[in-house]
């Protein structure tokens, strides 16, 4: 599902910034962007998406801007007197205008004003609360999709059940047709050739017919897929679904199928193809729903 969430704050003069961004995938996939400095973060960021988010490929951006006085370097007045101590030792450059501005860049002489764990530590504290605003943010934005999904998929699996109910009502009557034209067919052979026709193979012919179309197993586990899908839409469980639907839209799809290929009747083969037109939709919508 797509998503999109924001928070912001500036503590002590440092400001903080969490973007993330969520785009349909059937799994979870994350890509965390920090601060080099704030590296160490990527492993929690991470973790706290995985509880919040189950489904998609989220992207984090996090941004800091420090404009206090506190985020200048300091100095590092021995190591820059040693610097020059031993630049003014050598021959070649005893006489030679020394550049201080280039050997601020030299190791060791710009120093930051807090120790890492410091700075990693204050960085924690104010960007997890982001974090979890900024997923806030990113799941009702999903949540509002979801309902639009799940009014779609709801009018899909209303279309199927309708078809179904039509398959289920013409069932019965494609075996006494088929028992109507084998009688008349063998009628018209015995009239043709004056033979005699054992009534215990006409039975036994209509038996095996009707065992090799009988599509009973396969309405009742469709209407039971049907009854699970409603179930799962309806939130109750309080869990993602996504997946599950995915795997009963596979189920469904082969229940239709079996359908289509054990029915000879042309009005539940076009019901069963409209449904199968349905299910993939289902499908499809499904990709989308966490």
């Amino acid at each position: 599902m797509t998503g999109y969430g924001e928070a912001a704050s500036t503590v002590s003069g440092v400001h903080y910034y969490v973007e993330i961004r969520s785009l349909n995938n059937r799994y979870f996939k994350s890509t965390v962007r920090l601060p080099e400095e704030f590296a160490g973060l990527e492993a929690e960021f991470e973790s706290k998406l995985r509880d919040r988010i189950s489904r998609g490929t989220v992207t984090v951006n996090v941004r800091c801007t420090d404009s206090s006085s506190s985020a200048a370097y300091e100095i590092n007045a021995p190591a820059l007197a040693r610097y020059i101590e031993q630049l003014r030792s050598m021959p070649q450059l005893a006489s030679e205008k020394l550049d201080i501005v280039s050997m601020l860049h030299l190791p060791g002489v710009l120093q930051s004003p807090t120790a890492e764990e410091d700075r990693l530590e204050k960085a924690r504290e104010n960007l997890l609360p982001l974090l979890d605003k900024a997923c806030a943010a990113l799941i009702g934005m999903r949540e509002r999709e979801g309902e639009t999904i799940i009014a779609d998929l709801r009018d899909q699996l209303s279309f199927i059940s309708t078809r179904l109910n039509e398959v289920r009502s013409l069932a019965p009557a494609v075996i006494a047709d088929y028992e109507l034209r084998l009688k008349s067919r063998i009628d018209t052979l015995v009239r043709e050739s004056q033979a005699n026709v054992n009534p215990g193979d006409l039975i036994r012919e209509i038996a095996a017919y009707a065992e090799r179309t009988d599509i009973a197993e396969e309405i009742k586990r469709l209407t039971a897929h049907l009854a699970q899908c409603e179930e799962l839409l309806s939130g109750q469980s309080g869990k993602p679904i996504g997946r599950t639907l995915d795997f009963l839209a596979q189920e469904m799809l082969r229940e239709a199928n079996t359908i289509a290929s054990k029915s000879p009747d042309a009005a539940i083969s076009r019901c069963s193809i409209e449904m199968k037109g349905a299910i993939d939709r289902i499908k499809e919508q499904v990709q989308n729903l966490e």
